[in-house]
């Protein structure tokens, strides 16, 4: 199911905001990739392990509830402190840096669809960060670069 989602993201960002199709990777699999730390965490927080989320029904719509709870108010805390993607979405140049970064979040997509399946939340929110902090290094480089 992550992966549709991701794949309808991605559809969404390309379609509808006519993003660039390497924009439009970026953007779904950084948002995912945050999301997934900050759930990593609040579950190893709250339950201390992810099969206790998935013990009651209830503690998934806690844990979810906890998501929201920290990723909006941060959202918008970064927003209006001016982060986020803020360069021309027109004139997107597909060089072979792009190229790196669409294969690197095609590995990403494949890996998750692994990692998830064997369900060990340490290892999830280790790769959840690596992730995370390199495609956000690289979104804030590519935006300093367009300014």
């Amino acid at each position: 199911m992550p992966l549709v989602t991701i794949f309808f993201f991605i559809l969404f960002f390309t379609i509808f905001v006519r993003m660039p199709l390497v924009l439009s990777l970026i953007a779904t699999v950084s948002g995912y990739v945050v999301f997934g730390v900050v759930q990593c965490i609040l579950a190893i927080i709250f339950f201390g392990s992810l099969d206790a989320v998935g013990d009651s029904l209830s503690n998934g719509y806690v844990l979810q509830l906890a998501t929201g709870t920290v990723i909006i108010p941060s959202s918008w805390v970064f927003y209006r402190m001016g982060y986020g993607f803020t360069f021309d979405l027109s004139r997107l140049r597909f060089k072979f840096e792009d190229i790196m970064v669409t294969l690197l979040i095609s590995l990403f997509l494949i890996s998750i669809t692994s990692i998830l399946y064997f369900n060990q939340l340490y290892v999830v929110t280790i790769f959840f960060l690596a992730t995370s902090a390199y495609m956000l290094y690289y979104s804030l480089r590519k935006d300093r670069e367009h300014d």
